[in-house]
């Protein structure tokens, strides 16, 4: 566990947890974690200004599940669906969900070696901890979905349930459940099946916004496919999805613009348009030039037929 005190409200992050390959170095962990301590920094001043409860999170359970074994992870991951009146439908934004329930959502361009981390804000003593998740923007949407229901897992599992090897295998196991309810993808395919589509397959990764290596797993998971046919579909019409995404739901031109965190941008221009702070203070907020913002405040300008003068928008 790693602890850094910063300037701002007597901050603390710790209980960094890194969903990392063996391969990350203490300067790729530094790196992060200090850019999570700037950014968080900036995002409890904007809701300081505003007068906002930072602390206020809603996770779906009160006390962290504790596992007797890597299956009870299906089920929880039903149970949290239910807490949130969820459904088993398609969750459209991943991103903004959590940001709905109280969690800080940060997508950013980290080392390759790193997927995501989850860690806790503390502010004062006998606060609530603030949960933080952070994922790589340069991975693509479909495996940025499947880390945050990653991190949500370890936000659940009370971590002294299962060694961390089976504690990874259930939060992957949560993950996919609770992106894939079961029993709405066995609606959509049916309970058993001894042959899959290319374009089935891409039909169904883009309903529910996910890997295709993931939703074959979870097709083997839930018992539609057994191994066989996942080791065959791996050899042929997917070969190759567990390294390149198939047809992508983002383009990688413009990675990190779909279901990304908007509520930190959104709160700075509250702020700005409340005049309860200043153009420069809301650009060094955002990190972005100032006359960036102050076009994100005034929006377009129409340019007059008759005058040839620009006129602005009412804001």
């Amino acid at each position: 566990m790693l602890t850094y005190l910063t300037d701002t409200q007597g901050l603390v992050l710790s209980g960094v947890e890194f969903r990392t390959k063996d391969s990350t170095t203490a300067e790729d962990r530094t790196t992060v974690e200090t850019e999570v301590l700037e950014w968080i920094e900036r995002y409890l001043q904007i809701e300081h200004i505003l007068d906002l409860d930072s602390a206020e999170c809603k996770p779906p359970l009160a006390i962290p599940r504790k596992l007797e074994r890597i299956e009870d992870a299906e089920q929880l991951a039903r149970e949290v669906r239910s807490k949130w009146m969820l459904g088993t439908d398609p969750i459209p934004n991943m991103t903004e969900l959590l940001e709905e329930k109280g969690f800080k959502v940060l997508i950013v361009d980290l080392p390759e070696r790193v997927s995501g981390f989850t860690c806790v804000v503390a502010r004062e003593k006998g606060s609530p901890g603030l949960p933080v998740i952070v994922d790589n923007r340069q991975f693509p949407l479909e495996r940025r979905r499947l880390t945050l229901a990653h991190e949500l897992a370890h936000r659940v599992f009370d971590p002294t349930s299962l060694p961390d090897k089976e504690e990874e295998r259930a939060a992957n196991l949560f993950a996919g459940a609770f992106l894939m309810p079961r029993e709405d993808l066995l609606r959509e395919v049916g309970k058993q099946r001894n042959a899959l589509g290319y374009k089935e397959l891409i039909a169904l990764k883009r309903l529910y916004r996910v890997s295709g290596a993931a939703l074959l797993m979870r097709l083997k998971q839930i018992g539609v496919i057994n191994a066989s046919i996942l080791t065959y579909a791996f050899q042929t019409i997917a070969r190759g999805w567990r390294t390149r995404e198939p047809k992508e739901l983002e383009p990688e031109n413009i990675r990190g613009q779909r279901e990304r965190s908007q509520r930190f941008e959104r709160l700075c221009y509250r702020a700005l348009g409340e005049e309860f702070v200043s153009l420069s203070k809301a650009a060094g907020l955002l990190g972005v030039p100032l006359p960036k913002v102050e076009a994100g405040l005034k929006g377009p300008q129409i340019k007059h037929a008759d005058h040839h003068q620009w006129l602005e928008l009412p804001h």
